[in-house]
């Protein structure tokens, strides 16, 4: 069996020590080298290239977003970044996102070890989804893993349905789930999308706290306009809403218009927000009048839920592996007979703007 050969960059000695004595119980991966910063890193690299890198922030001499950019640009690899989530610092992680990292580990400030030890199966986890990232599209043009525990359901959140979802209506709705390689390719979709687009409901799996800045970096790029989505906003024509970070967002409808609800619940999926929860609620309460996009992740959140609404009418379509950085979500909904059609991310603003 090949082993993830994988390089560790953080100046913490803690982080290094434990992050070391974990991967080396894994019998998939192996640890080439240790370094306290970006230089550091590179003479090693100069000897033996990793498959992935887990990489931290803030760091002396050369910080993380800095190397990432350089990585990216002279030789493409996937990094997990590894930092401490704060309000300051999302976007900086955002920033670490669009620049190509494939998934983010967030640790706290305090707490540090036990966090680490508590946490391996999601460092593990997301370094074996970053081995098998296509790092072709990691590039940006010039893009959580959830705490792992027992995997609900959407049955949890929302009951299934034992009806047909309310008659059709003149407004339509865009369904997109995505997660590892979402944050570019939700970039590039929704940039591309003419002011006067459907009503877009969107989950990103994403850490608490990031979703505001990711929503707020998008809406200055696209003419729609996006945002993140509180309780009971309207889903209207020319705007996209995305699920905070640390909650659920469901469909809801009241006559003929629609909006959201943004509640507590369990994981689902291992995942918070869930997009087969988001797909059961648009399947219930827009059924025919909806579509619904897979993207890019690794898992099979979405799944069931992508099946539901092609059961209640609902177009359906996955994003193809060719222009996936991980075909994980989107071949689960293939499998499962969930999709009407696979299609290139650059095919995906124009199924958008199709009303047949």
């Amino acid at each position: 069996m090949k082993k993830i050969k994988v390089l560790l960059v953080d100046d913490s000695a803690v982080v290094r020590q434990v992050v070391l004595a974990l991967l080396e119980r894994e019998p998939d991966i192996e640890v080439i080298g240790a370094a306290s910063d970006p230089l550091f890193a590179m003479e090693k690299m100069a000897k033996e290239w990793p498959d992935v890198i887990v990489l931290d922030v803030e760091m002396p001499r050369m910080d993380g977003i800095t190397f990432l950019k350089k990585i990216m640009t002279e030789r493409p690899t996937p990094v997990v970044i590894c930092s401490s989530l704060t309000e300051k610092g999302a976007e900086t992680t955002l920033q670490a996102l669009a620049a190509g990292a494939v998934e983010i580990i967030t640790k706290p400030k305090a707490g540090l070890k036990n966090f680490l030890e508590e946490s391996a199966a999601e460092l593990v986890g997301a370094i074996r989804a970053a081995a098998q990232a296509n790092v072709k599209h990691l590039v940006r043009r010039a893009g959580a893993l959830a705490p792992v525990a027992s995997k609900l359901n959407a049955d949890v959140v929302l009951s299934a349905s034992k009806g047909q979802a309310m008659a059709q209506t003149t407004e339509r709705i865009v369904a997109i789930g995505t997660s590892t390689g979402g944050t570019q390719a939700l970039e590039l979709v929704l940039t591309a999308l003419p002011r006067v687009s459907p009503g877009i409901v969107i989950v990103q799996h994403m850490p608490e706290k990031f979703t505001a800045s990711f929503a707020a970096r998008l809406n200055g790029l696209a003419q729609i306009e996006v945002r993140e989505a509180k309780n009971n906003d309207r889903v209207i024509p020319g705007l996209a809403l995305i699920a905070p970070g640390g909650k659920h967002m469901l469909l809801k409808r009241s006559g003929a218009y629609y909006h959201v609800e943004v509640v507590d619940g369990p994981l689902v999926n291992r995942h918070r927000p869930s997009v087969d929860v988001l797909f059961r609620s648009v399947a219930q309460f827009a059924g025919k009048n909806a579509a619904g996009i897979i993207m890019t992740g690794m898992g099979d959140d979405g799944a069931r839920g992508l099946k539901e609404m092609r059961t209640a009418g609902a177009r359906t379509f996955a994003q193809d592996e060719a222009s996936c950085v991980v075909f994980g979500m989107p071949k689960e909904a293939i499998k499962l007979g969930g999709v009407d059609q696979v299609i290139a991310l650059g095919d995906i603003p124009r199924v958008i703007m199709n009303r047949q």
